[in-house]
């Protein structure tokens, strides 16, 4: 990490100084040996550092050809062994990413945002492929999907936490050779992306991620069974939902949110920003509805350019402003800025590997290396000194009294998310 990019391109001189450069091969060397015990040989630790190096290297493409060479490797073998091969586990991997992620960033505002992607691939060997629709690709065709956790707190910074791979039922799970020869154990069963969701979302509480609200788009805000989980776990959400959602108005009236907005008048609209985008503020006009349950509340966002119209189901238990329900509505965008800097930066979709479990180690590798970037990138606008003095360094020392991380840990997970 000697030399400074943005956006494939380095930067001018005096734009990063040698206290930067320093700081930052510090926090490098510190996730590294932080991940280190993961693997067994000295062999695959420098493979791992290696290839996460690679994933953050000014690369074209970032796959087994473009990293082993940036590695100053003659072939990718090494690196193909690594990921197919060697004995070490990419879940453990994927609890240190979250507690990265917890130690920098943790706020208890912040906002968890599920979202899917998609892989364009060739061929039917990799896991999980086949002709579906991906959103990403903006229509069917034959991809892999990647149902994926985000986290954005208050202060601009996300990260993604956690992630799952879509193994679709019929022509997959139907399929056991198919399976067996793509390496999908045999305890894997088939799971819709909604319940991958849920699984991600117990998995980041256990963990401690505090979070205020959960967002995601009309797949997830559709879904009973997501819905009756985040209910019954008190999670507040604003989730997309379609057009043609049927519910009970505050008179007691059944009805379809589509024909809310010719009933209401000028002044039930408010003009708000939900977010900062790269043309600037994401400008919209909202409407808050009101429901048969307190708890319940319909919003509906209005474009200012051409009158678009997008419906949301809001359950807010804890009965909070307009301003904030539109603010978690607005939180789902970092998930789509999180797959882009994963993609364009560490190397996210540049894979080359079919097996299953290559699938969930590329990928974690490739989130390790955005959740590195994240903390750089943080550091770099709070001044990098904060780099010499990591919380990681501190994990294992008490917390001192009335400090954040003292009353994060007094309260436990499940009190983080009231």
């Amino acid at each position: 990490m000697n030399t400074a990019w943005k956006n494939g391109q380095p930067l001018p001189d005096g734009a990063v100084t040698r206290e930067d450069l320093d700081a930052w091969d510090t926090e490098f060397r510190r996730v590294t040996e932080r991940i280190g015990p993961l693997f067994y040989r000295t062999e695959s630790r420098a493979h791992a550092e290696r290839y996460l190096h690679g994933l953050m290297a000014p690369l074209e493409r970032k796959n087994g050809w473009t990293i082993a060479e940036h590695a100053g490797e003659k072939e990718p073998k090494a690196l193909q062994r690594f990921l197919n091969l060697t004995p070490w586990d990419e879940d453990k991997l994927r609890d240190i990413v979250l507690e990265y992620a917890i130690e920098h960033f943790a706020d208890p505002r912040g906002v968890l945002i599920a979202d899917p992607t998609g892989f364009a691939k060739k061929g039917k060997k990799s896991a999980g492929v086949q002709r579906q629709y991906s959103g990403t690709l903006g229509r069917i065709d034959n991809c892999q999907i990647g149902s994926f956790l985000a986290y954005a707190n208050t202060t601009g910074d996300r990260v993604l936490v956690d992630r799952e791979l879509y193994i679709p039922e019929k022509s997959w799970f139907g399929d056991p050779e198919r399976c067996a020869e793509a390496g999908i154990p045999e305890e894997v069963t088939f799971a819709t992306r909604p319940q991958q969701v849920q699984a991600m979302i117990e998995r980041v509480r256990a963990a401690g991620l505090p979070f205020a609200w959960f967002t995601a788009d009309e797949e997830f805000g559709q879904n009973p069974g997501l819905r009756e989980y985040l209910e019954t776990e008190n999670i507040a959400y604003v989730m997309a939902v379609p057009k043609n959602t049927p519910f009970t108005d505050s008179r007691g009236a059944g009805i379809v949110i589509s024909d809310v907005p010719e009933r209401l008048k000028p002044n039930d609209w408010q003009r708000r920003a939900c977010g900062v985008g790269t043309k600037g503020f994401r400008i919209y006009d909202w409407a808050l509805v009101s429901s048969a349950d307190p708890d319940h509340q319909y919003m509906i966002r209005r474009s200012i350019d051409d009158g678009e119209l997008a419906f949301y189901h809001c359950y807010n238990p804890r009965h909070e402003g307009f301003g904030e329900l539109v603010r978690a509505a607005g939180s789902r965008w970092p998930v789509e800025e999180c797959f882009g800097a994963a993609k364009n930066e560490a190397g996210l979709d540049n894979y080359q590997v079919r097996l299953y479990r290559a699938w969930y180690r590329h990928i974690t590798l490739s989130m390790l290396a955005l959740a590195l970037l994240a903390v750089i990138r943080a550091t770099a606008k709070k001044g990098s000194r904060s780099l010499w003095t990591n919380p990681s360094d501190q994990r294992d020392k008490p917390p001192q009294p009335g400090t954040k991380t003292a009353r994060h840990r007094e309260r436990g997970p499940a009190a983080s998310n009231a």
